[in-house]
Parts: C-alpha cells; structure tokens; sequence
C-alpha cells in the first residue's frame, strides 16, 4: 500500500472512499512483492498494480465489491493448467492479495491516514495489518513511526493490548531494517487463541548513493541512481568541478576531501559508496574508512594495474584481507561499457546484483530464479513469534 502512498495520500485529503488490494504473499515467479498494492475509489479511478496486468481485472472487481458491502476478504491467485481462461497468472506463480475498504466509517481509515501522510512526508513508518487469522482481525491495523525503542503505535488489531504490542515490537524490527515481510504468531503468542499472519509494510527514506568524484562518468550514474529511487550525493575536494551546473540530478553537491566528509555524514546498511576518483591521494584515505563501514556496496573505478596498486597501497595502510575482499574493483558488471551511460548502466547492474543476490549471468539457457526474493513457498514471511 505505501508504494502508491502519493496518490493514496491524496485520496485521503480529499475524503474519498476507496479499496486498497495489497500483494501479502507470492509463491514461484510472482511478478510483484509482498507490499504491492492496487485501489480504487467510488469512482472506479484504479492506482497501483498488484500483477504487471495478470489479475488486474479481476482484483478491480474485488475493491469495487468491498467498496460496496464494507467486507475485507483474502484472495489467492495462480495458474491453471486445467482452464486456459482462468484468472491467473500467465508466469506460473502464485500470490495472495488482501483488500480492504477504506471508507470513512472504516475502523482502520485513521491508521491508513497517518501510515500514508508519513509516507508522503518522508518519514519512517511501518503499518501492520492482519492477513490471516480470526475474520473479525483480518485487515485492522497498527502504526509504527519510530525505532527507538519507545513501544508507541497508533491504533490496534482488535482489543488485544498485548497482541498489539508484540507486533508493535516486530514492526519496529522491520522498520529499522527497512524490510516489507510477514509475521507469523502463534495462538499463545496472538492472545486470540489462534495463529495470526501479519503484514508489516516499512517506508523508509531513500537509501543514499554517494558518489566520490566528480567526472563525466559520475554525471551518468547519479542520473542512474536517481533512476533507482537513490538519494544521491556528489562529493569532490575540487570545487571548479563539483558544481550544480555539472551534476543538476544530484540531491546534494559537496566540495570536501571525500574521507573527511565519509567520517562525518550518516550512513547505514542500505548506503552504496562509488568511488570514481583512481587518484591514490584520494582513494587510499576514502577506502580504508569505507571499507570498515557497515553499507550494502562499496565499489571503485580503475583499470586492473589501478586495482593492484590501490590494493598494494591499502593493504600498507592496514587494511585486512577480509576487509578488501568487500571491494568491487574494477566496478561494475562486464557489459563491454565504454560511454560514460554504459558505464554507469554497468556499475548500477552491480549494485542491483548484490543487493538482490543476482549473479550477474545472462538469463538466457541459465536454471537459477528469475526473482532471488522469494522461493518454492509463499515468500516474505520471516518466522513465527510464540
């Protein structure tokens, strides 16, 4: 629901009733996540997409029926073999989708309301929802805004304070890794006295991507990272070339020794560094600080005699063997790049590639999955609280 909170967030503001299909659990090849989301208002305007175009029709009537009689319902989707013309999924894979009405008498409608404007404002939040258990649970919802450790949520899943805290407790988890997924709680566990499976959806502010160097090549992947939903930074000792006129995609343009600035800005798990500069003064400094910082990807542009003597230089400085093995170098994937584009289509292909523990390997004639998120079992789920 909260990658389509814009539109959402608008709908809310003007009081517009509506329906909200959420992806809660996918098996095989699914073309969307757990999260994904698809309304639509008493109008019949329909946002958001739940299948790339499989069961779009078929889940508009869903939102349209719970619109109608208040209900929320759970719904499994998959192909059949035994019925071309069934509403299915042409991919072979499975999801099960949650709607539920958000009309103005709903119980849930001020939860949503607060989860989407935060969304909308940047903020950190994560909203819990029941998506399998007793049918008088399914759909309530539960805010969190904070991983602090403070305990406070906004609303509930049904008069059950000790339920309510303990997913509370496991979306707070969720949130501070950033992570969508499912829950599971077993009946002692839910107080309810029956399992519960709950959807926790986290929206967090943008993983940041900063790029060392302001080159011609770092013009084209901080348009790429934009393109991939980073919030991107330039940094450069060299002021004559870090300048807005040089990089206008960038978020932030910051003139300063690219170590110095590494030591003193925020990074987490989800930060990727792309070090463009293959100058050793800079270089050396900047890596043997990035490499012993806890984010996703840490990669450095030269060619292969640049990556020994970098290596050679670090290793002189002190950095360990397990530290280096961190570094990609030379960046990026093998796609033959030569133009600054290519270059940065390449190094952006790496990135994505360890972030979703893709190979990197043609697809064609290959027998690994086309999606490393999910598995044989409905995906997204991350264990079970007693």
């Amino acid at each position: 629901m909260l990658d389509i909170a814009d539109e959402l967030n608008r709908w809310v503001e003007q009081g517009r009733d509506f329906a909200v299909a959420t992806v809660v659990a996918v098996g095989g090849s699914a073309p969307r996540q757990p999260g994904a989301a698809l309304a639509v208002d008493s109008a019949g305007t329909a946002i958001g997409s739940v299948s790339g175009g499989c069961v779009e029709g078929a889940v508009y009537e869903l939102c349209r029926q719970a619109l109608e009689d208040g209900e929320t319902v759970l719904e499994r989707f998959g192909y059949s073999d035994d019925d071309a013309f069934a509403v299915g999924l042409t991919c072979g894979g499975i999801i099960d989708i949650l709607v539920t009405p958000v009309r103005a008498d709903s119980v849930s409608r001020p939860v949503f309301a607060a989860a989407l404007a935060a969304a909308c404002a940047g903020e950190a939040a994560a909203v819990a929802r029941v998506t399998s258990g007793p049918a008088e649970l399914l759909g309530r919802a539960l805010l969190v805004r904070t991983t602090d450790g403070t305990g406070a949520y906004e609303g509930g899943l049904g008069g059950h304070p000790e339920l309510d805290r303990t997913v509370a407790a496991e979306a707070r988890a969720l949130l501070d890794a950033g992570r969508t997924a499912t829950v599971e709680i077993g009946a002692d566990g839910s107080r309810c006295g029956q399992p519960l499976v709950v959807l926790v959806e986290s929206s967090v502010p943008p993983p940041r991507m900063i790029v060392f160097g302001a080159i011609d090549f770092a013009s084209a992947l901080v348009r790429m990272g934009k393109f991939l939903g980073y919030h991107v930074t330039v940094c450069d000792a060299r002021p004559v070339f870090a300048t807005p006129t040089r990089f206008p995609d960038a978020d932030e343009i910051v003139v300063e020794w690219p170590h110095r600035y590494l030591e003193g800005t925020e990074v987490d798990g989800r930060t990727v560094l792309c070090v463009l500069t293959h100058d050793a003064k800079f270089d050396v400094p900047l890596l043997e600080l990035a490499l012993r910082l806890p984010v996703a990807y840490v990669g450095a542009m030269g060619s292969r005699r640049t990556h020994e003597d970098r290596n050679k230089r670090l290793r002189e400085v002190g950095v360990t063997e397990l530290e280096l093995a961190r570094l990609r170098s030379p960046i990026g994937l093998d796609l033959g790049a030569r133009t600054p584009e290519e270059t940065a289509l390449s190094i952006a292909a790496e990135i994505v590639a360890n972030r979703r523990g893709g190979s990197g390997v043609s697809l064609t004639g290959a027998h690994t999955p086309i999606h490393h998120d999910g598995s044989r079992e409905l995906s997204g789920r991350i264990g079970s609280v007693a």
